[in-house]
């Protein structure tokens, strides 16, 4: 008599087998898609930032947003958007992870905060690789024209390039040089100057190069030391009265009326650089701030969809 097996038994522990099969931890095809949801979304407000920022300034005075504005209005934007995109990212990674029916709450909880997370970096750091790259494009292109422009002007651009070098060396400032030529020019009672020859055209100064260049180093020296001596007003003073038929006392005030209009031009030059640097740091500040939400709420939203997948399987 023959003996039947039934195919049951080896049915059933197959089954188990598949079901005891370990998933993974992580849904990188979940990750992925709430990155790229989180990617495009920032794309399209930062878009819409910039074309709200473009319209709410104006080149004309007293009209359009004030600096002011338009930098706390930046930095709420790039918050929102942070915010904004992040949320949609974390949720959908969330929301469409795979079900983990044998896992334990908590991790199931860490798990999901795990899912917004790697969301969020996903889509930060392609976003990010997105604007480099366009950048460096747009700077490239930049670059490649420039060097067509210059290969084809070389010849014209080596002398401006050597009056530039010889400039900087001798550290030449138009406000400074502006303020030194101010200096000599001739008071309301100084006689005019007749040409030797009797014509009408005037004579030129063969001296005024050689003075202006003395009091451009003089000027030079002060900003060095930190202070106009009493002895270079003094020289500069005559000079100017021998120039412009002022008495000594009058050129010595034009002196330090000039010095210190330029001291007051570099004060205004400072707190414009210092300025500029304390908007940088609060702007670095509050990027930072924006991308810590973002991640927050990433990692917060993965959470929320996580628990509405689970309910609705």
């Amino acid at each position: 008599m023959e003996r039947s097996y039934s195919s049951a038994p080896l049915a059933v522990e197959a089954a188990a087998a598949v079901t005891a099969a370990p998933l993974s931890a992580v849904s990188w095809g979940a990750v992925l898609a709430g990155a790229a949801g989180a990617a495009s979304l920032s794309l399209v407000l930062a878009f819409l930032g910039v074309g709200l920022g473009m319209s709410s300034i104006s080149p004309w005075a007293g009209s359009g947003a004030s600096a002011e504005a338009l930098g706390v209005g930046s930095i709420l934007w790039i918050t929102l958007t942070q915010i904004a995109a992040a949320a949609v990212g974390g949720y959908l990674a969330g929301r469409l992870r795979t079900r983990w029916r044998s896992t334990h709450g908590d991790e199931v909880f860490f798990r999901d905060t795990a899912h917004g997370f790697l969301a969020w970096s996903v889509a930060t750091l392609a976003t990010a690789a997105l604007f480099v790259s366009a950048i460096g494009g747009i700077a490239g292109a930049g670059l490649k024209a420039g060097g067509a422009a210059l290969g084809g002007a070389a010849g014209a651009m080596g002398g401006a390039a050597t009056a530039m070098a010889a400039d900087a060396t001798n550290g030449t400032d138009p406000t400074r040089d502006y303020l030194l030529d101010t200096l000599f020019r001739p008071g309301a009672a100084a006689p005019a100057a007749v040409p030797m020859d009797g014509s009408t055209a005037a004579a030129p100064d063969s001296g005024a190069m050689r003075r202006n260049g003395e009091a451009a180093r003089i000027f030079a020296n002060a900003a060095r030391n930190g202070a106009l001596s009493a002895e270079d007003t003094r020289h500069l003073g005559q000079l100017i009265a021998e120039r412009t038929g002022l008495s000594a006392a009058e050129g010595e005030q034009r002196v330090r009326d000039a010095y210190a209009a330029w001291e007051k031009t570099k004060a205004s030059a400072k707190e414009a650089a210092d300025k500029a640097r304390k908007a940088a740091a609060y702007a670095a500040l509050w990027l930072f701030i924006a991308l810590l939400g973002g991640a927050f709420f990433a990692s917060y939203f993965a959470t929320w969809g996580g628990r509405r997948r689970d309910v609705v399987d």
